[in-house]
């Protein structure tokens, strides 16, 4: 296993293996010793479940509470790239911590178990869902919103800012089809999220939607065909264009992402298919769009057969790549 302590400004594997038993017999013996102090790494561990692009993973984010400031940071910024360069399809669940209870198997068991059932509220919360409850859907963005700072899971690295209410609108107006593009933007300043176009796009046009020097959230109608159904779905794409952007910008960019999806989807009921993150609108093509909404399955190759070793269970084989270098680039 290798630490790098320098910003190479890419991305290395430190350290892999090769199963011994089943996944969470595996994990805490193959995780935890990755795991330094004062090092954040990244940490893709495989299960043994398959979707149908192939098997499934647990994404681990760590970034232990002793670690520098700037890497903290620079971590932040580039774990997006990451999924995106590993395929955010194969990715079943994305754990954060900062100590190690947080990623070990009793954490993760956990973390599934908060998913299943709603956290308990404070009193607080409890008063600000009253006051959600007694109000009307426009009204209650803010207190939504506010509640979602402090009710965050944990595995979560979000940020809740408030909506804007011209944004709201516009979102709901896509959600019932009246409009066929929003876009969203950080006011950075006054930390909130505004509504920034919802000029009508064709997807030919959605290319020239994606500012080359600053991040934006786009929710796009994506009207088409498929398997001889005409169908009219909902994707949400991230756009962040590399490194012209500042740290600060990237890292509340990517914070803000999740609990923005998590109020559209619960707030607004709206059905978002595909959440897609690149790098410029050049990559917006037909066929891409196409084939992130319509996945193919991918049969997967056989490899050479090997001559059987000597018998016992070796289990599946497992691939663990962590601890990651500073800076997210895959060449």
């Amino acid at each position: 296993m290798s630490h790098q302590t320098g910003i190479q400004e890419k991305l290395v594997i430190g350290s892999y293996s090769q199963p011994s038993d089943s996944w969470d017999k595996d994990y805490d013996s193959f995780v935890l010793p990755l795991l330094e102090d004062k090092q954040p790494c990244y940490i893709l561990f495989r299960l043994d479940s398959q979707n149908a692009q192939g098997y499934e993973w647990i994404f681990i984010a760590w970034s232990p509470d002793h670690s520098h400031v700037r890497q903290k940071m620079l971590y932040a910024a580039t774990r997006a790239t990451l999924k995106k360069e590993f395929g955010g399809g194969h990715i079943k669940d994305e754990v954060f911590g900062t100590v190690k209870e947080d990623v070990s198997l009793n954490g993760y068991k956990k973390y599934l178990l908060s998913q299943s059932s709603p956290a308990p509220l404070t009193a607080a919360e409890e008063e600000l869902r009253q006051i959600k409850i007694n109000e009307s859907p426009e009204d209650r963005i803010g207190v939504q919103t506010d509640v979602g700072v402090d009710t965050k899971h944990q595995t979560l690295q979000g940020v809740a800012f408030p909506i804007s209410r011209e944004a709201f609108q516009a979102l709901e107006k896509l959600s019932n089809r009246q409009l066929n593009y929003v876009q969203l933007e950080i006011d950075i300043k006054n930390e909130i999220i505004i509504l920034a176009n919802t000029t009508n796009t064709e997807l030919k046009d959605l290319p020239k939607r994606i500012p080359k020097d600053s991040a934006r959230y786009h929710f796009f109608l994506y009207k088409h065909s498929h398997e001889g159904d005409y169908l009219e779905s909902i994707v949400f794409i991230y756009s962040m264009p590399g490194y012209t952007c500042s740290i600060r910008e990237r890292m509340l960019y990517s914070s803000c992402k999740s609990p923005l999806l998590e109020i559209v989807e619960r707030q607004l009921q709206m059905d978002v298919i595909r959440k897609i993150e690149i790098d410029n609108g050049d990559e917006l093509t037909a066929d891409f769009l196409y084939e992130e909404v319509h996945p193919k399955q991918h049969a997967h190759k056989q490899s050479f057969a090997k001559p059987k070793g000597p018998a016992g269970k070796r289990g599946i084989r497992r691939l663990i790549r962590g601890p990651a270098e500073s800076e997210a680039a895959a060449d």
